[in-house]
C-alpha cells in the first residue's frame, strides 16, 4: 500500500539539510555524551591510527562542522536566530538518535572537537569490535583465506620477455607484497579453519572493516564518512612502510613510470573498484608501436611515391579551378609539400594497420575478459553480487510516499514508475536539444572554416593564398576543441540534474543512467566534427559552374593534399589537446583546492591558539580532514573511453594516434596515483567484478570502429582509386594525378575563356564518368568484404579465446574443494572417516571387508 510522506517525516531530511555547511547535520556537540581525551593526551598519542587506549583500532572518522552561537547570531535578527534555535533543536535530536543507533550497533567511539577561529570541527572515531565485525562479515558475505595459494605471474609482457631471455625493465620489488589464497565466505562458527583465526585484530584487512563501517552507517541514512589516512610520506625513524607510503614511492613517483603497477596494493589500499580502472589503462603498448611502425613505413614512401613527384614536377602543368569566385587560378605544384605530407597517413600500411586495429580492439575486449576473470577471482570478488541494493539516500530522502516491502513487511520509500518514466522522456528531449546545440555549433565551424578560406585565398598574400585551407582548418580545429570543452561542462552539470530528478531508486541505476547520458552527449560532441571531415567533407561540392553551397556559402572542399591529413590534424588537436588540458587540470585544480582547504582549516591559528592547535593538528585525522573528498572514477573512465574511440574509430586516418594515447595513459598513471594518494581522502573500498557499463560501451565503440574504419578506407582514402589505377592503367602509376583530375564544363570554359582542373571523375559535361561507377562499385565491395572478415575473424577469436583461463577454473574447483571441507557441519564424522582411511591402508586387518562377511553371512 502506498503511502505519501508528509513534510514533517524526519526521515526525508537526513540528507543536505545543514544550511552551513555540515556534513552530518550540524548538530552541537552536546547531543550524546562521548568521552573526550584531554589535550595532554591527544598530543602524546596523536600520531597513531588508534584510540585513546592505546589499543583500539580506528576504523572510520566521520566529520562535521558547526558555528559558534556567539558567531551565528551576531548580526542576525531575532526571528532569524529563534529559527536557527529551533532548527538546532531538530538536528540535536537527528544526531543523538544516530549516535545511539551505531552505539546500539555495538560501534566503539571517541570524539575530539577542534576549536577554529569561526567555527568546530568534531571528529567522531569508530570501531567495529570482534562481535560486530563477524556478524556482518556473514551478512556481506566476505570472502576469508583458507589456504596460501601459490603465486603466480600474470602479466602477459613479463611472461613473454621471460620466453625470449630479455630482462624486464618494468619489473619491480615492492614490499609488502599480499599473499594470494584460497577463500571462502566467512562462518563464524567455523573460524577454526580459516588461517589467522586466532589473531582477532588482523583477522580482518583495512579494506574489509571499512566496508563493514560503511555499510553500518549507510543502513542508518546519514551522512558520508570519513575514514583514517596516516602521511603518504615516510616519517623519520619508522621501521616499516605503511600501505599508503608503499603506493606513495612505488607506485605515485614519476620515477616508477615504466614500472609495472602493484596492482595488489592498489587492491588493498582503495578497494577492487579503483584497482579494476587502473588494471584496465594498461592495454596500449601493441597497438601504439604497430602504429609507430607503419609510420615510418609512410616517411619512406613519401619519397618515393610516384604521384608526389609528378605533382611536385608538375611546375604550370596543371591549372586548377579557383576556389572562391574571387580567387584565382593556381597551379597544382603548389600543393607539393601537403600532398607528401598526406602519403604519411594515406598509404597502403593504412589498410593493414585499419584490420589490425580492428582485430586488436576485439583482441583487447578478449583479452580484458580473461584479465578480468583472473583478477576477480584473485581478488575474491568473482561470485561477488548486490542481492538487493539498498536505496541511494538521496532517494530515501525525497521519495514522496512509501510502500510496503513484501518480502520485510518494512515500509520503504517509493517513487512511482509512471512518474519516473515521463520524467525519463522529458530528459531525453533536453538531450536532443543540447545534442541539436552542438550540431549548430559544428555547422558555425565549418561556415568559420569556408569563410577563413576565401578570405585567405582572395587577400593576393602568397603564403596565406598556398596555406588557406590549412590554416582553416587548424584555427578551425582549435576553435571547435574549445566549443567542445565549454559545452562539456555545461551538459555535465545539466546531465546532473536531470539524472537526480529522475528519482532512481539505487545507486547502480543512478550512475547508468548519468553515465548513458554523457557519453551519448560526449559522443555527439567530440566525434561530430572527425565524423563530418572523414565522411561528408569535399563529397557534395558539386563542379565548376554548378557549386553546391549552404547558407549562401560555398560548401567546402577537401583541402588539396586530401580529407586524410585534414582527419589527422583533427584528431590530433582534439585528442591532445584534450588530453593536455585535462592533465594540466588534473594537476593544478586538486592542489589549488586542497591549498585553500587547508588555508580555510588553518586559519585558526590567527586567533591565537597555535599551542592547544598543533598537538591537535598532529592527529591523522586532523590532517585527513584537509583533504579533498574522493568524486569517484567517472571522469577518468569517460576520458579514457572517449580515448578509445578515437584511436578506434578514426585509426586509419592517424597511426601515431595510439601512441599519443599510450604517452598519455603513462602520465595518466601516475597523475591520477598522486592525486588519489596525496590530494584525495582515502575512498571507501567499493567491491566490483569489473569496469561495469563501460566495457559494453566498449564493445559498441568496438563493432563501430570496424564499420568505421571499412567507410573510411573506401570514400576518404586514396588506397582505392590507386588500387584501380595500377590494375586497369599503370601499375607504376605514372599518369595517376592526370587520371584523378577532370577538366572544367564547356561553359565554365566559354565565361571565363580560361581552361581548368579540378578533382571528380566527370566528364566536360559535368556528368559522371564510368570510371566513377566502377570505383563506386570497388568501394562498395570494399567495405562488404573488409566488414564480413574482420567480423568473421573476430567471431572466431571470441570462439576459441575462453572467457575464464583454465588454471582459473582449477583455482576455483579446488577453492569450491577446500571450503565444501572448512565448511562441512559434520566435521567430526569426516576427520573420522579419514582416519580409519588411513588406519585402513596401514593395518589391512583392521579394516572391515563387507563384502566378505556378507558373504559369509548368507
Amino acid at each position: 500500500m502506498q503511502r505519501r510522506r508528509t513534510t514533517e517525516d524526519p526521515c526525508c531530511s537526513l540528507v543536505g539539510q545543514d544550511s552551513r555547511g555540515a556534513h552530518y547535520g550540524s548538530l552541537s556537540e552536546e547531543a550524546i555524551e562521548i568521552p573526550q581525551p584531554s589535550n595532554s593526551a591527544l598530543g602524546q598519542k596523536s600520531t597513531a591510527n588508534i584510540f585513546n587506549d592505546s589499543s583500539t583500532k580506528i576504523d572510520f572518522v566521520l566529520v562535521w562542522e558547526t558555528v559558534p552561537w556567539e558567531l551565528s547570531g551576531q548580526q542576525d535578527s531575532c526571528e532569524n536566530r529563534h529559527l536557527q534555535e529551533t532548527s538546532a533543536t531538530i538536528h540535536r535530536t537527528w544526531r543523538k538518535n544516530f549516535l545511539d543507533k551505531l552505539h546500539a550497533s555495538g560501534i566503539h567511539m571517541e570524539k575530539h572537537v577542534t576549536h577554529a577561529e569561526k567555527k568546530v570541527v568534531h571528529y567522531l572515531l569508530l570501531s567495529a569490535p570482534w562481535s560486530v565485525l563477524c556478524y556482518y562479515a556473514e551478512e556481506l558475505q566476505l570472502r576469508v583465506p583458507l589456504q596460501v595459494l601459490p603465486r603466480q605471474t600474470s602479466n602477459w609482457s613479463a611472461s613473454v620477455l621471460r620466453w625470449l631471455g630479455i630482462p624486464n625493465l618494468m619489473a619491480q620489488e615492492v614490499p609488502n607484497l599480499p599473499l594470494d589464497y584460497y577463500t571462502c565466505p566467512f562462518k563464524a562458527n567455523k573460524l577454526c579453519w580459516f588461517l589467522g583465526g586466532d589473531e582477532q585484530d588482523n583477522f580482518f584487512s583495512t579494506t574489509q572493516r571499512h566496508q563493514i563501517l560503511y555499510e553500518i552507517l549507510a543502513t542508518t541514512q546519514y551522512g558520508h564518512s570519513r575514514e583514517r589516512e596516516g602521511p603518504y610520506k615516510l616519517q623519520p625513524g619508522a621501521s616499516s612502510l605503511s600501505q599508503r607510503q608503499v603506493l606513495f614511492q612505488y607506485w605515485a613517483s614519476w620515477g616508477k613510470w615504466n614500472k609495472y603497477q602493484p596492482l595488489d596494493h592498489i587492491r588493498k589500499y582503495f578497494g577492487e573498484k579503483v584497482a579494476f580502472y587502473f588494471a584496465w589503462l594498461g592495454w596500449l603498448l601493441p597497438a601504439a608501436v604497430v602504429g609507430m611502425v607503419v609510420f615510418i613505413v609512410g616517411i619512406f614512401l613519401m619519397f618515393n611515391d610516384v604521384p608526389s613527384q609528378e605533382i611536385c614536377s608538375s611546375e604550370e602543368q596543371y591549372w586548377m579551378c579557383p576556389l572562391c569566385k574571387t580567387c584565382p587560378y593556381w597551379p597544382l605544384s603548389k600543393i607539393c609539400s601537403t600532398f607528401m605530407a598526406g602519403r604519411l597517413f594515406d598509404h597502403g600500411g593504412t589498410i593493414f594497420f585499419s584490420i589490425f586495429m580492428s582485430l586488436w580492439a576485439v583482441l583487447f575486449l578478449e583479452f580484458w575478459k580473461r584479465t578480468n576473470a583472473s583478477l576477480a577471482h584473485h581478488w575474491d570478488c568473482s561470485e561477488f553480487e548486490d542481492i538487493e541494493e539498498r536505496p541511494r539516500p538521496q532517494f530515501t530522502a525525497t521519495a514522496p510516499m512509501t510502500i510496503t516491502n513484501p518480502i520485510t513487511g518494512a515500509e520503504e520509500p517509493y517513487f512511482p514508475k509512471r512518474s519516473r518514466l515521463h520524467r525519463i522522456l522529458a530528459g531525453s528531449m533536453v538531450i536532443i536539444m543540447m545534442i541539436a546545440v552542438v550540431v549548430m555549433f559544428l555547422v558555425s565551424v565549418i561556415l568559420y572554416r569556408a569563410v577563413v578560406a576565401i578570405l585567405l585565398s582572395s587577400s593576393g598574400y602568397f603564403w596565406f593564398v598556398a596555406s588557406a585551407s590549412r590554416i582553416a582548418s587548424i584555427t578551425g580545429s582549435v576553435v571547435n576543441l574549445i566549443f567542445i570543452l565549454i559545452l562539456s561542462k555545461i551538459y555535465i552539470s545539466l546531465a546532473h540534474f536531470l539524472t537526480k530528478w529522475e528519482m532512481h531508486r539505487t545507486q547502480t541505476k543512478y550512475e547508468d543512467a548519468f553515465t548513458f547520458k554523457v557519453f551519448i552527449f560526449q559522443f555527439v560532441t567530440f566525434y561530430s566534427s572527425p565524423v563530418y571531415i572523414a565522411f561528408f567533407k569535399g563529397k557534395f561540392v558539386g563542379y565548376p559552374g554548378n557549386y553546391q553551397s549552404f547558407l549562401g556559402v560555398r560548401n567546402e572542399e577537401c583541402s588539396p593534399g586530401g580529407c586524410f591529413i585534414e582527419l589527422a590534424q583533427e584528431l590530433l588537436v582534439i585528442m591532445v589537446g584534450k588530453q593536455i588540458i585535462n592533465n594540466v587540470q588534473e594537476v593544478a585544480i586538486p592542489k589549488l583546492k586542497c591549498w585553500w582547504h587547508k588555508n580555510k582549516l588553518l586559519s585558526s591559528k590567527k586567533a591565537g591558539k597555535e599551542g592547544d592547535l598543533a598537538l591537535v593538528e598532529q592527529a591523522p585525522w586532523v590532517m585527513d580532514h584537509q583533504l579533498l573528498v574522493f568524486e569517484g572514477l567517472f571522469d577518468e573512465y569517460l576520458e579514457m573511453v572517449l580515448q578509445f574511440g578515437f584511436i578506434t574509430i578514426f585509426v586509419a586516418a592517424c597511426p601515431l594516434a595510439p601512441l599519443f594515447a599510450l604517452l598519455n595513459n603513462w602520465v595518466e598513471i601516475r597523475l591520477d596515483a598522486r592525486k588519489f594518494i596525496c590530494d584525495y581522502r582515502r575512498p571507501v573500498a567499493e567491491r566490483a567484478q569489473g569496469i561495469g557499463i563501460w566495457f559494453s560501451i566498449l564493445e559498441a565503440i568496438t563493432h563501430l570502429a570496424i564499420i568505421s574504419n571499412a567507410f573510411l578506407i573506401a570514400f576518404t582514402s586514396d588506397f582505392l582509386p590507386r588500387l584501380y589505377y595500377e590494375h586497369v592503367h599503370d601499375s607504376s602509376l605514372h599518369g595517376y594525378v592526370n587520371f584523378t583530375l577532370a577538366y572544367a564544363p564547356w561553359d565554365f570554359v566559354l565565361q571565363s575563356n580560361t581552361t581548368c582542373r579540378y578533382r571528380a571523375f566527370r566528364d566536360q559535361d559535368g556528368n559522371f564518368t564510368l570510371t566513377h561507377w566502377q570505383l563506386l562499385a570497388v568501394r562498395l565491395g570494399f567495405i562488404i568484404v573488409f566488414e564480413h572478415v574482420v567480423f568473421f575473424t573476430g567471431r572466431v577469436i571470441a570462439w576459441l579465446v575462453p572467457d575464464i583461463p583454465e588454471s582459473v577454473e582449477v583455482k576455483v574447483k579446488r577453492e569450491r574443494y577446500l571450503a565444501k571441507e572448512a565448511l562441512a557441519e559434520n566435521k567430526v564424522f569426516l576427520e573420522r572417516r579419514e582416519t580409519r582411511g588411513k588406519a585402513s591402508v596401514m593395518d589391512p586387518a583392521a579394516g572391515r571387508d563387507w563384502e566378505t562377511e556378507q558373504l559369509a553371512s548368507s
